[in-house]
């Protein structure tokens, strides 16, 4: 509409006082509209401290908080969540046990009370034991149920899965574009590849999940040296050096 009024102006149809009315409440208008969104930007900025986002999709376990209620960065813990739903049960262990114990063991829970069983593992195992009851925690993962109530007592059973498993020290395990293998020698002393499904790895040994059954001669250390056919002399060391 303005600029039409500025049109018209030079034709004599409306005053330039007229024109200067317009751009005034042009003006005006456009002022209120920057005072409007600096004061919704405020507000939305005022909503934005009142929201309380979870860091992580969960679910929530204890709520310490009411609706209404007056809060501040000293409040304390408002709400407690298992991340994505999982729980976790801290299962006192003795020193000897953990000494085999290995992070992804199976594990079964049950809550005590109950004869409900939840499948889990094992995913870490404390590097400390108590120096009074010479105990450690094993902490085994579970998936959430109505039935796992935080702060309760269960027992576990844990699998060693691995416990049965052949394990070989780290320079035993050779690999290659076709995956992970070891030699054996035969019984005239000739080395074969064998291809080998790993297990579980600590700093000291390998677990084969698969390819040895425990009764061969294998080639733990030079392996990288050799090629398959090639005879050797062999050296028999001691189990698990």
């Amino acid at each position: 509409e303005l600029e039409r009024a500025q049109q018209l102006v030079g034709r004599g149809f409306i005053s330039q006082a007229d024109v200067q009315r317009r751009i005034a409440t042009r003006d005006a208008a456009a002022a209120r509209v920057k005072v409007a969104e600096a004061s919704a930007s405020e507000q939305r900025a005022r909503n934005g401290r009142l929201d309380i986002r979870a860091p992580e999709a969960g679910l929530v376990l204890t709520r310490q908080v009411e609706p209404g209620q007056i809060i501040s960065s000293a409040s304390g813990t408002l709400f407690r969540m298992a991340k994505g739903g999982e729980m976790e049960m801290r299962a006192q262990l003795p020193e000897s046990d953990l000494v085999t114990l290995k992070p992804g063991a199976r594990a079964t829970v049950t809550p005590v009370g109950s004869t409900q069983q939840f499948a889990g593992h094992v995913w870490q195992v404390s590097p400390v034991i108590d120096p009074q009851t010479r105990q450690g925690i094993a902490r085994i993962q579970v998936p959430y149920d109505p039935a796992l109530r935080p702060g309760g007592f269960a027992s576990a059973t844990i699998v060693r899965g691995d416990a049965s498993l052949p394990e070989l020290p780290q320079s035993a395990i050779l690999s290659d574009e076709k995956g992970n293998y070891v030699y054996i020698a035969d019984k005239d002393d000739i080395v074969r590849r064998r291809d080998v499904r790993l297990g579980t790895v600590s700093d000291t040994s390998v677990a084969i999940a698969d390819g040895l059954d425990g009764t061969e001669r294998v080639v733990v250390s030079a392996g990288a040296f050799l090629n398959p056919g090639q005879k050797i002399a062999p050296r028999l060391g001691k189990p698990g050096a």
